[in-house]
């Protein structure tokens, strides 16, 4: 028997949806190996979060202190092992975002544990599934540690439910807090009144056939409509049309929202590995032979330039028929 510790992020006072994905992955986990879920929460304003995670745990444990404002692996990873031990967890894991792939490695070789990363399945106590190939081809992989280090993909994993009853909340000392030499310096972050690009139900995306920054413009008028994210092809972010962190797709972020947009995107393999798990799929590109439309649930073969103001046109007069 062990538990499964799931390192769960957060945003003010609620869980950030990623984390949900990861807590559904854990009941899976915790069911092969008897135990049970253990939300873990580190950083400035976790406890403020551990009400809503309780909502979705038996048990969150809580770790704030002054010294873990800001993310740092450094700081982070001990924590986490040193949790998953006095917790007695058999599986640790994190969603497969930035900061999931970031700091499960440091925590595997804190633990000298196996790690599974980018799981779409979970497939036995200690074998699971995930893709290759860029999505074209999944592979088992099997961990022979005593404790494994899994981080599931969020659009592999639907969002856990509400547990019938609130579980328990408790604290812990972050301990001696060593950054080895690492340091905060600073965060650049655009603020925007758009929902997060990994926890969009919508999303609008750009690619190379948008032609220049200026173009997203008209993107953007149809997202803000839809309450949407935007998102981008590496090629559109790779030629400085718009900020690297809209890049959607297997060296981007990995998103499966219940609409996306693909606006001027050819479909490479690279992008359909990022979004090709979301519900609906709506392509616009003037040329009907590319890879996009194989993927896509409705397709429309237009120039963007003329398609995409026909649309957000539509759309307000619907809005304003209500």
């Amino acid at each position: 028997m062990g538990n499964v510790l799931a390192f769960s992020e957060f945003s003010g006072a609620n869980l950030k949806s990623s984390a949900l994905s990861n807590i559904a992955f854990a009941r899976e986990a915790a069911k092969a190996h008897g135990g049970e879920v253990i939300a873990l929460l580190v950083g400035a304003g976790a406890q403020a979060a551990s009400a809503h995670a309780a909502k979705f745990a038996p048990k969150v444990v809580v770790v704030e202190d002054g010294k873990l404002d800001h993310y740092l692996a450094e700081t982070y990873a001990p924590i986490v092992a040193r949790l998953a031990k006095e917790q007695g967890a058999t599986v640790v894991s994190a969603t497969a975002t930035s900061v999931g792939k970031d700091l499960m490695p440091r925590v595997a070789s804190l633990l000298d544990a196996g790690m599974a990363s980018d799981i779409a399945k979970v497939e036995g106590k200690n074998q699971f599934r995930r893709p290759i190939l860029a999505g074209n081809a999944y592979s088992n992989v099997e961990i022979a540690t005593p404790i494994i280090i899994v981080t599931p993909r969020q659009s592999e994993f639907e969002a856990a439910a509400e547990l019938p009853s609130a579980g328990t909340v408790t604290t812990a000392a972050a301990g001696d807090v060593n950054a080895l030499g690492a340091k905060f310096e600073k965060l650049d972050a655009q603020k925007s009144d758009r929902p997060d690009l990994g926890d969009a139900k919508v999303v609008v995306s750009g690619g190379r056939g948008m032609k220049t920054g200026e173009n997203f413009k008209v993107l953007e008028q149809l997202a803000d409509l839809l309450g949407a994210a935007m998102g981008a092809s590496r090629a559109a972010t790779d030629a400085g049309m718009v900020p690297a962190d809209w890049q959607v797709g297997q060296t981007g972020k990995i998103v499966a929202p219940n609409l996306y947009f693909a606006v001027a995107i050819s479909g490479a393999i690279q992008h359909l590995a990022g979004m090709k798990g979301s519900k609906t799929i709506v392509a616009i590109n003037k040329n009907k032979d590319e890879p996009i439309f194989q993927v896509a649930d409705y397709g429309i073969v237009a120039d963007w330039e003329k398609a995409v103001p026909e649309l957000i046109a539509e759309i307000k007069k619907l809005k304003a028929s209500r």
